[in-house]
């Protein structure tokens, strides 16, 4: 059993690498409470460790894999209490799932994602994309109801919804990077295919066809966000602003993309510094962020 020393030190690490390596974590944020820092900075070096295996680098897809695997085998000494490595990591997530009961089935379900980047490239169908979601996304949003001991039924389902939508608007971000760098592409084929678009033609500089695939998209992504958004009023203190900042963070940059006209569709809209700035203290009073939520989700694009 690792030393309180070992655990303090563990946790120093994952709060620098998490520091280090910070990119649109919804979570990991100076917002949150501070007795949820510590779990939050191991959960994300756990998830950007394994993202990284799975993308970064040259090397196989087998390698890739193997070490996937062993990521697996950890968590599974975690889940029999046997865990021998003294790597801060391993430490920091142990620590972490028996001090706040965190399901390790979760953490198996973000391992299932990465094999899944590095082994599918296309997904047939819009139920394929959920369900990678469900997988790379949504165990995010319930770790951080773990931590909270926020669990209704209701909760859970609201967090899929937000979890999902966030993971789709960063698929309509990044369709040019994705396919250009990783040979990947999250829209349905099924959709691309209806509306005449091969792989040669996604990058087209003129995306008026693409807009009838993801015009649908985005009306169905703010259907997400419409179940989801009530999540952050039934949550109080830091925990309650970071999730109604992330809700409507993803609501604008969502709005965003719904106003891109058909023909500039890969524009790849993000927030500046001072619109960033707007959603915070949007999201520091529950009334100002239903009265702007309500708004985006109507289509009322009103000015920041």
């Amino acid at each position: 059993m690792p030393t309180d020393r070992q655990v303090q030190a563990a946790y120093h690490y994952c709060q620098q690498f998490a520091r280090g390596h910070y990119e649109n974590f919804p979570v990991a944020s100076l917002l949150l409470p501070k007795k949820l820092r510590l779990p939050v900075a191991a959960i994300y070096t756990f998830a950007r460790q394994a993202d990284d295996i799975a993308d970064e680098g040259d090397a196989t897809a087998t390698t890739r894999l193997q070490q996937l695997d062993e990521f697996h085998r950890e968590l599974q000494a975690i889940a029999n209490q046997n865990l021998t490595t003294v790597a801060p990591l391993w430490i920091a997530l142990a620590d972490s799932i028996q001090q706040h009961d965190l399901p390790v089935l979760l953490f198996a379900d973000l391992l299932k994602a990465f094999r899944q980047d590095v082994s599918v490239k296309r997904y047939a169908n819009l139920a394929e994309v959920l369900e990678y979601c469900r997988y790379s996304a949504n165990p995010v949003g319930r770790l951080v109801l773990h931590l909270n001991n926020s669990l209704t039924d209701s909760q859970l389902h609201q967090s899929d919804c937000i979890c999902t939508a966030l993971q789709l608007i960063n698929f309509f971000q990044d369709i040019e990077q994705d396919y250009l760098e990783k040979n990947r592409i999250y829209l349905p084929q099924d959709r691309l295919e209806a509306a005449g678009i091969d792989d040669s033609q996604l990058l087209a500089g003129d995306t008026r066809k693409l807009s009838v695939v993801l015009r649908p998209l985005y009306q169905y992504t703010m259907q997400l966000m419409q179940e989801g958004y009530q999540l952050g009023m039934t949550l109080t203190g830091r925990l309650g602003w970071e999730i109604r900042a992330m809700t409507l963070g993803g609501i604008e940059v969502l709005s965003l993309l719904i106003q891109q006209p058909d023909n500039e569709l890969l524009s790849r809209p993000r927030l500046t510094k001072r619109q960033h700035l707007c959603v915070l203290i949007n999201a520091l009073s529950k009334r100002r962020f239903l009265f702007r939520t309500n708004c985006l989700l109507q289509q009322k694009h009103l000015p920041f």
